[in-house]
C-alpha cells in the first residue's frame, strides 16, 4: 500500500516536470523498448546532480531509461531492465544497452558478453561501471576506459563531458501493444510457409530460356555481412550451419576475389536456380576496396569467378573478350546491396556518395535492385528478444526508412533479416526471414529479364 500511495505522490509531483526530448526523440526511443510508455521521474536542473536525489526519486521505479545532454548538443544514455535498490550487489541484465542520437535516429550500443550491468549502490546511475552519469555529484559524464561497452566517446558525446541536463524516465509497456499493433508487414513464421518457400526456389525457372541460373551481386561496405548471407542461404538448403565464404569483423575486406557461389539443395542435391555472387567490401577511401570499374565489368558479365582484385588498378577485361558482349547467362541479373542495420547512421558521405555511383551505373543498365539491412536484432533490443517482432518493431520500420531515403531505393525494397553468425542450429524465424528475401531477389531477377528479354542491354 505504501509503494502505490508513494507512486501516486510521485506521479503528482512529476506532473510540473517538462521533458527536453522533442517528440520525434521520444518516438524513436520508445520504439527502440518495444513501443514504451516514459514518464520523466527525475531532472536533475530541477532536482540537482546528487546521487541521493537520483535514488529518491528513481528507486523501486522499475526499468528507467535514462538520457544525457551535454553542452555540445549531444544526447545519449542508457536503458535498464533492473530497478535501483540501493542493494549493494552486482547486477546483470541482458537488456541493458547505451544509446546516443547520431543523427535523427538512436544509435544502441549492447553490453559485451560476460559482465555486470551495474553496482547497485548508493552512487549516481552508472552502465557497467564504465560510463557514470552525474559523476561524484557533478553535472558531468565520466568514462572509466574499460571495455564492458565497445563505444567511441567522441561519436557518442563527442568528447564533451559537462551535462547540460539529465533525466530519468520510468519505461512502462503499453499492453495492448504487442496484441493490437498491427504489423507494417506481414510474415508466416510457421514451418509450412518455411517448406513452401523452399519449394518455390527448389522450382524456380528463370523467365529466359538461355539462362539457366539468375546471378545476384551481393555489393556492401566491409563487415556488412555478405558473405554471410550466403553461409546462412546455403545453411539452410544443406540443414545443418556451413561457412564456405569466409566471413567475420576484419577492418578490411575478407573477400578479396570475385565469386560465384552455386548452392547445392543438400548434400547430394542438384544446384539450385542461382548463383550469390560475393565482392570485395565497399572502403570509403578512394584506391581501397571495390573499384567502380570492377562493378561495371562484373554486372556486365566479364569478370570470372576466383578473379582477384586489385584495389590500385580497375579489372582490365581481355580484349578478344571484351569486343564481343559476354552473354545473359554470364550478366549479373539482381545487385543486392548489403547494409548493416546498427551502422545505417553512422554511414559517412564518401561511403554514400560510393553507393550512389553505384547505383547509377547499375540503374543505366536496368537491373533490378535490392536492400538487405542485415544485423537486425543487434539494432532493436525488442528484434533481439523476438525475430517475430521485426514488423512490429517501430525502430526497424523507421531504419527501414533512412536506408530507403539515403541510398534512393523504394521501402519495399529494403529487406531487413538476421544472417547466421554465432548459432549451432538452424532457426525457423531466421529461415523464413532469409528465404523470403532470397524469393524477392528471384522475382526482381525475372522482371529484369522480361525487360531485357533476348535484346542485348544497352553497355556503359
Amino acid at each position: 500500500m505504501r509503494k502505490s500511495r508513494m507512486h501516486s505522490a510521485l506521479g503528482a509531483h512529476n506532473a510540473h516536470l517538462t521533458s527536453n526530448l522533442k517528440e520525434e526523440q521520444r518516438n524513436q526511443l520508445c520504439g527502440l523498448l518495444g513501443n514504451a510508455e516514459l514518464s520523466l521521474l527525475y531532472k536533475a536542473s530541477v532536482h540537482g546532480y546528487q546521487a541521493s536525489a537520483f535514488h529518491q526519486r528513481c528507486d523501486h521505479q522499475g526499468p528507467t531509461l535514462l538520457v544525457a545532454y551535454n553542452r555540445s548538443g549531444y544526447i545519449f544514455g542508457g536503458y535498464t531492465s533492473v530497478d535501483y535498490t540501493q542493494s549493494g550487489q552486482y547486477i546483470t541484465d541482458e537488456d541493458l544497452f547505451l544509446f546516443s542520437f547520431q543523427g535523427k535516429i538512436p544509435v544502441c550500443i549492447k553490453i559485451n558478453t560476460g559482465h555486470n550491468a551495474r553496482l547497485d549502490d548508493t552512487g549516481g546511475p552508472n552502465f557497467g561501471q564504465q560510463l557514470y552519469i552525474c559523476y561524484n555529484n557533478q553535472p558531468i559524464v565520466y568514462n572509466s576506459g574499460s571495455n564492458v561497452f565497445s563505444l567511441n566517446t567522441a561519436t557518442m558525446y563527442g568528447n564533451d563531458t559537462q551535462l547540460s541536463e539529465c533525466e530519468v524516465y520510468k519505461v512502462e509497456q503499453s499492453s495492448h501493444v504487442s496484441t493490437e499493433e498491427k504489423p507494417w508487414r506481414n510474415v508466416l513464421w510457421t514451418a509450412d510457409r518455411k517448406a513452401h518457400l523452399m519449394g518455390i526456389i527448389r522450382n524456380h525457372k528463370p523467365l529466359v530460356p538461355s539462362v539457366s541460373r539468375v546471378r545476384i551481386l551481393m555489393i556492401g561496405p566491409v563487415g556488412a555481412g555478405k558473405s554471410s548471407f550466403f553461409n546462412s542461404i546455403n545453411s539452410i538448403f544443406m540443414g545443418r550451419m556451413t561457412s564456405k565464404a569466409m566471413s567475420g569483423s576484419a577492418g578490411t575486406s575478407l573477400t578479396t576475389q570475385f565469386r560465384t557461389y552455386p548452392v547445392k539443395d543438400g548434400r547430394e542435391g542438384k544446384p539450385l536456380p542461382f548463383v550469390l555472387c560475393d565482392t570485395m567490401g565497399l572502403e570509403e577511401q578512394s584506391g581501397a576496396g571495390l573499384d567502380i570499374e570492377d562493378i561495371s565489368s562484373i554486372l556486365q558479365g566479364h569478370v570470372s569467378d576466383r578473379y582477384k582484385f586489385n584495389p590500385t588498378a580497375p579489372f582490365q577485361p581481355h580484349e578478344q573478350k571484351a569486343s564481343k558482349p559476354a552473354s545473359l547467362q554470364e550478366k549479373i541479373h539482381c545487385v543486392v546491396y548489403v547494409i548493416d542495420a546498427t551502422k545505417i547512421s553512422l554511414m559517412s558521405d564518401k561511403l554514400q556518395e560510393k553507393l550512389a555511383s553505384i547505383r547509377r551505373k547499375v540503374n543505366t543498365l536496368g537491373i533490378a535492385q535490392i536492400v538487405l539491412m542485415t544485423k537486425v536484432d543487434e539494432a532493436c533490443p525488442l528484434v533481439e528478444k523476438n525475430l517475430q517482432n521485426i514488423y512490429a518493431s517501430s525502430y526497424i520500420k523507421s531504419k527501414v526508412q533512412e536506408v530507403s531515403s539515403r541510398l534512393g531505393v523504394p521501402v519495399s525494397c529494403v529487406l531487413p533479416v538476421k544472417n547466421y553468425s554465432q548459432e549451432l542450429e538452424l532457426e525457423l524465424n531466421c529461415d523464413v526471414l532469409l528465404l523470403t528475401a532470397l524469393q524477392q531477389m528471384l522475382n526482381f531477377a525475372d522482371d529484369y529479364l522480361d525487360d531485357v528479354g533476348h535484346v542485348e542491354d544497352k553497355v556503359f
